[in-house]
């Protein structure tokens, strides 16, 4: 009898786990390698544009020199933007590489765990050499499998899970990318609706400033049940500028809402007009997730936010831009 063929008979489904688990990570470094390549041509070429871009000024004085200085710094920011983007992503590829790493190792070492274990309880059987020792032998090789089963399915779970949660992020950072319609001029378009549905967004939302609770202290309102109404607010002028988005009465709903979309961010220099900011420490429950508002406007180290049931009104109110105050934002 082959013991060890046998062995890894039983093993079949770990082994399949513990080389997905490789390949997947074999993946990861490839992308991650791609992604440092690409944000150190990004960086080298924002560097070139300044620099050329400086040279032209410093021997151009005329009507036109003002545009083009204007063109020219619009697209060195664009730059920028897309190097910080490829430069965020790849950290958030390392952290999926770094956990299917660990996750492969654990496989592995389930594996042979297993297979040194089930070929010496097989050998044992064989070594004794009865027909009843045999198939003792080869059932406690196959009682062993499920308990090393269940730990490289672990892995693969975790893995999936990191994965599932990476993709989360980078959908997120396509949001920060604005294209400058050479690598993707195809884009356009999606972007001046974007820039539209942000006008629409702040529009209806300054229309709605001043509007109180009818009466004082009821929380009845205009835009959803009667509740505390801030996210209620805040959904209903998305909806208003056609974002796809139920009227969700709980602030942690909508963030929840944005990383089902790949919309929801937690580093706060994401922030844009017409996004919504989460006042807390995270989307679990009304102890956490507390507050909601719209950005009206960013400058420096404060965010300006139109809020819904803000001293049961609608009003406009300036804040620290800080995660001491907003666990999170996301993009309509």
């Amino acid at each position: 009898m082959d013991t060890h063929a046998l062995a890894r008979h039983f093993a079949d489904g770990m082994i399949g786990h513990r080389n997905a688990l490789a390949g997947k990570a074999e993946d990861a470094v490839k992308v991650q390698y791609a992604l440092n390549r690409t944000a150190e041509a990004l960086v080298e070429g924002h560097e070139n544009h300044n620099k050329a871009s400086r040279e032209v000024l410093n021997h151009w004085k005329g009507a036109q020199s003002e545009g083009f200085e204007k063109r020219s710094g619009r697209i060195a920011r664009q730059l920028r933007v897309t190097a910080d983007a490829a430069r965020d992503a790849e950290k958030v590829v390392a952290g999926v590489s770094a956990t299917l790493t660990t996750q492969h190792t654990r496989a592995r070492q389930a594996v042979e765990e297993y297979l040194d274990r089930a070929v010496r309880i097989l050998d044992a059987g064989v070594a004794v050499g009865t027909r009843a020792a045999l198939l003792k032998a080869v059932a406690a090789a196959a009682d062993l499998e499920p308990r090393y089963t269940k730990d490289t399915t672990s892995a693969v779970r975790q893995a999936r899970a990191e994965l599932e949660a990476a993709a989360r992020k980078l959908k997120a950072l396509e949001h920060e990318v604005e294209h400058d319609g050479v690598a993707d001029p195809r884009t356009k378009p999606s972007h001046a609706r974007a820039r539209g549905r942000v006008r629409t967004i702040l529009a209806k939302a300054r229309k709605e400033l001043g509007t109180r609770e009818n009466p004082p202290g009821s929380n009845r309102n205009p835009y959803g049940p009667t509740a505390a109404w801030c996210s209620s607010f805040a959904t209903a002028m998305w909806r208003k500028a056609g974002v796809d988005i139920p009227l969700l009465p709980f602030t942690g709903d909508v963030f929840r809402w944005g990383q089902r979309h790949g919309k929801a961010y937690t580093d706060l220099k994401h922030v844009c007009p017409g996004d919504v900011l989460l006042f807390g420490t995270g989307p679990q429950s009304t102890a956490t997730s507390k507050h909601i508002g719209i950005v009206e406007k960013v400058h420096g180290g404060t965010v300006t936010l139109i809020e819904g049931n803000s001293g049961d009104a609608v009003r406009r109110n300036t804040h620290r831009l800080s995660s001491a105050t907003f666990y999170g934002g996301v993009h309509p």
